[in-house]
């Protein structure tokens, strides 16, 4: 093995092409040619003595040898940016990037401004911020964290569970003026529903209400949307009656142009987390911005720790 040829720029290409799988996204992300990506990974598996990845005309598999090797060089290279995370602390200045990704509505209404703050204070850490309802694989897409709604699958992630999010069924005051409000859950098959198409089982709406009992009813309409702002401007234009989380709605609330309907009623909580890949709360940058951001959440309405 000449070890002289085994460079970081090289070992970072391979193992962004391992998780990637496709040699053509990677070269995308670093900004360079495909050929410079297949060059790096070349070279190192001839400074190395061995083949890392199985090239075919459709897929890249890691070797035996490539697997082990990806593993090492994912923690040296965590480690090279550790030191240079400790030096930039000697300086009391933060540094370098960060990749979040965060569902849609929560990072337009309530998460971007705090990542604006964020930088304000640190103007040496670039952000770069995947707002997506799409659950994507923080390792394949080079993401630090993610903020996740809902139930999680298991996962390899360090996950910090930041609260309960508080879900409402709002209406506005002109759809009230004109339909009336239900008066209780069994009401709501003669109204109008706002729909997402992104929630599973949205046609059935399960209400916990007084005494912890639970209403299912058939929730129906001819508006299905698949963004949160999309609900919430259907419902401040008066298309229906939406389940929605308070923290999206409830400026509207409070203006007095939405109306919680069947207040003794509601539908079940939401889980609220912060997942992180592994060894990534050993940078600083990383961890602190973790840190703020869960404080910060768990200041939105509704969010219940």
């Amino acid at each position: 093995m000449d070890k002289s040829e085994v460079t970081l720029e090289r070992m970072r290409s391979f193992v962004r092409v391992a998780e990637r799988g496709n040699f053509s996204a990677v070269a995308r992300e670093q900004g360079v040619g495909q050929a410079t990506i297949s060059r790096h990974v070349a070279e190192l598996e001839r400074a190395l003595g061995t083949t890392l990845i199985n090239r075919t005309t459709r897929h890249l598999t890691l070797t035996p040898e490539g697997t082990r090797y990806h593993q090492d060089a994912r923690d040296i290279l965590s480690r090279v940016e550790e030191a240079g995370d400790g030096v930039h602390q000697a300086t009391e200045s933060l540094a370098g990037s960060i990749r979040i990704s965060c569902t849609a509505a929560l990072a337009i209404r309530h998460v971007a401004p705090a990542l604006f703050a964020f930088q304000d204070q640190h103007p040496n850490v670039a952000i770069d911020f995947n707002v997506s309802d799409v659950r994507i694989d923080l390792v394949q897409e080079a993401a630090d964290i993610a903020i996740r709604l809902g139930r999680l699958e298991d996962s390899s992630m360090h996950r910090k569970f930041v609260g309960s999010s508080r879900r409402v069924l709002v209406a506005s005051r002109e759809y009230i003026a004109r339909h009336g409000s239900p008066d209780s859950p069994d009401d709501l098959r003669h109204h109008r529903a706002i729909r997402m198409s992104n929630v599973a089982d949205s046609g059935t709406l399960v209400l916990r209400g007084p005494g912890q009992s639970i209403a299912s009813v058939p929730f129906g309409g001819q508006l299905l949307v698949d963004h949160g702002l999309a609900a919430r401007e259907a419902v401040a234009h008066g298309r229906g009656i939406a389940p929605t989380h308070l923290w999206l709605i409830d400026d509207l609330i409070e203006s007095g142009a939405v109306e919680v309907v069947l207040p003794g009623y509601a539908p079940e909580p939401v889980p609220l987390s912060i997942l992180i890949v592994p060894g990534r709360l050993r940078i600083q940058r990383i961890r602190l911005l973790v840190d703020e951001l869960t404080s910060f959440l768990r200041e939105l309405p509704g969010i219940h720790v």
